[in-house]
């Protein structure tokens, strides 16, 4: 292609919403436009980037036995119902974009398609002998994010591959999840990105094991834990580790204690010679569920550790299922609580907590589900909330409080805390964004949706499910967001827009353009994906233009046009070598051959 013929509209300046520097190269190179908040544009340089990555998708798909698809976007809310998800996506979660049609029905634009995919499976699948099978599309998903930000990392249209596996036991759905799994491993390192696999949450899409593939990058939205063996890495939403012992404390009795405006755990500490470890925190939460009434929900944990709402939301879903979806999980974030006519700061609040506290909050009733921590749980001598304003309490033990507990891990791992696996090694953090995630489904859609086949041996049975998700179009910006520097964009030659550009320095030189023209010839020939920019700009600018696109691979065709003489250089590196024309297809082919399998580019020309 001619730069003459591209549509090329480059800023100088990033626009003032692009936070992070993937979004405002994209943006500043004419790869994507903003139409609405969380919608972009694809324009034609972005379009050969993700028409580059679906490929290498679709090869890697195929060469498991992956059969490609396409489904509606449209779905009716009847399949969403059947599953239980219609409220959590609508009402709960509400990312789902929903609509009314005119007859009157309810229907939703997909953010995923477990249940479609499972109705067509319920169809079609009668026998054993049909399984398994693997599907898979490649599609624009649509979420109505609360707060779209970060280009095409969070969006509230986005191109996505998803693939369904349907299985006749849960040893095969373990097979083909391997297979996935190095299928995905191969997709990313041939699109040149350094990826963490993750231990992780199912969230909304549920099921049992899941596992998340992490781009690297200080712009992640995601914290990921891993020991330096290589033997853990999970999400923080997920990760468990040990804590920090706890600092003995010697209580003889129960006792309370004046701790005048000392509503937090630092100041009580501070006051009186305290270590954190030896106090606990108490944390009420609402939980919405969508066929229960509301439930006030009580947790305490260690003073010097957090609550990991992600685990709490989990089991709270275990503990109440008879509820149905749990829709929302809220801080109850009143200031103060009606209690024996008093006004109690929650900073003040304890482990026994009466239950007729929150008879005066709106929207709940009923007594509290007491949650502890085991951080809190192994304290056999502890300070908290008094249940009265500006004291605190020592409690020489738990069972002096008279009170059922449900125990359970609800606490937030911590860069710095000890493995699990080696309490000598400790877990460091790394950000990351989330471009791929695997998950065992099991029987849950399955059963939910009538998928079931007859067994071998005469007998009717659910299907066991897999599904697999890459973000195609968040991929691409993960590339640039792990492959850029002060000039632009550095694209792996595997999804680059062009691998060469052809450069005419001055374009009105006839003998420059005669050069180019033939070098641009010769190279198509060989099935490069090459750029000539022939333009009539000065030589910096299109230079400048090169270096901001990411383009890998350039040849400079220059002043020693005359004498065949031109310059090849990569975009990673600075060095530039001269070589005769001739020399360039002999030079080039070969390293581009290797780059396109995804090796890293040469450290030098």
């Amino acid at each position: 292609m001619r730069a003459q013929d591209l549509l090329l509209v480059t800023l100088r300046q990033p626009p003032a919403e692009a936070e992070i520097p993937s979004h405002q190269w994209l943006v500043r190179g004419g790869f994507i436009r903003r139409v609405a908040s969380g919608v972009y544009a694809y324009m034609p340089l972005m379009w050969r980037v993700l028409r580059k990555v679906e490929a290498i998708v679709r090869e890697e798909m195929d060469a498991i036995g992956a059969l490609e698809l396409r489904l509606p976007a449209l779905q009716p809310a009847e399949l969403w119902r059947r599953s239980g998800r219609w409220d959590t996506y609508t009402a709960g979660e509400g990312i789902m974009f929903s609509l009314t049609d005119r007859q009157g029905r309810e229907l939703g634009l997909g953010p995923t398609h477990e249940e479609v995919i499972t109705s067509l499976a319920a169809d079609l699948i009668r026998s054993y002998r049909q399984l398994p099978v693997s599907l898979y599309q490649l599609q624009t998903k649509f979420r109505d994010e609360i707060r779209p930000r970060f280009g095409l990392m969070r969006g509230r249209e986005f191109i996505m591959k998803d693939a369904y596996s349907f299985h006749a036991d849960e040893e095969d759905l373990r097979r083909y999840y391997g297979c996935m799994d190095q299928a995905y491993r191969r997709i990313f390192a041939r699109c040149g990105l350094e990826v963490l696999a993750v231990q992780a949450d199912s969230g909304a899409i549920g099921g049992g094991a899941s596992q998340e593939f992490m781009a690297v990058a200080d712009a992640g939205e995601d914290l990921v834990l891993s020991s330096a063996d290589g033997r853990y890495a999970a999400n923080q939403e997920r990760a468990q580790s040990l804590p920090p012992p706890a600092a003995p404390l010697r209580v003889t009795a129960d006792a309370c204690f004046a701790t005048p405006g000392q509503a937090s755990i630092e100041a009580v500490c501070a006051a009186h010679n305290l270590d954190p470890t030896q106090t606990v925190k108490v944390l009420l939460h609402r939980a919405c569920f969508a066929d229960g009434p509301d439930q006030p929900v009580l947790t305490v944990i260690r003073g010097d550790q957090e609550v990991n709402t992600v685990k709490l939301a989990n089991l709270l879903g275990r503990l109440l299922a008879e509820r149905g979806n749990l829709l929302a999980l809220e801080r109850l974030d009143v200031d103060t609580l009606p209690a024996h006519g008093t006004q109690l700061p929650v900073g003040f609040l304890g482990p026994d907590l009466p239950d007729d506290v929150i008879q005066g909050v709106p929207g709940l009733g009923g007594g509290f589900l007491r949650i502890v921590d085991a951080t809190a749980a192994d304290l056999t001598g502890f300070v908290c909330g008094a249940n009265v304003p500006d004291h605190h309490r020592r409690v020489p033990g738990w069972s002096l409080l008279g009170l059922s507990f449900t125990r359970a891990d609800v606490r937030s791992a911590q860069p710095g805390d000890r493995c699990c696996h080696d309490p000598k090694a400790v877990l460091t953090a790394t950000r990351g964004i989330e471009v791929g995630h695997i998950f065992q489904l099991g029987r849950k859609y399955s059963s939910a949706l009538g998928a079931c086949f007859n067994t071998e041996g005469g007998g009717t049975e659910p299907m066991w499910m897999g599904c697999y998700g890459i973000g195609v179009s968040r991929l691409a910006q993960a590339s640039v967001e792990q492959n850029h520097d002060d000039n632009g964009m550095i694209w792996p030659v595997s999804i680059a827009p062009f691998e060469v550009v052809v450069t005419v320095a001055n374009g009105e030189e006839q003998e420059q353009r005669q050069l180019a023209e033939r070098l641009y010839g010769e190279l198509r020939a060989a099935e490069v994906d090459v750029l000539l920019d022939d333009r009539l700009e000065r030589a910096g600018v299109k230079f400048k233009d090169a270096d901001l696109l990411g383009i890998p691979w350039r040849v400079v065709v220059g002043r020693n046009a005359a004498r065949g003489g031109i310059e090849l250089k990569t975009r990673s590196a600075r060095d530039v070598l001269e070589l005769d024309a001739s020399q360039l297809l002999p030079q080039l082919l070969p390293r581009l051959q290797r780059q396109r399998r995804g090796s890293p580019p040469d450290a030098g020309v």
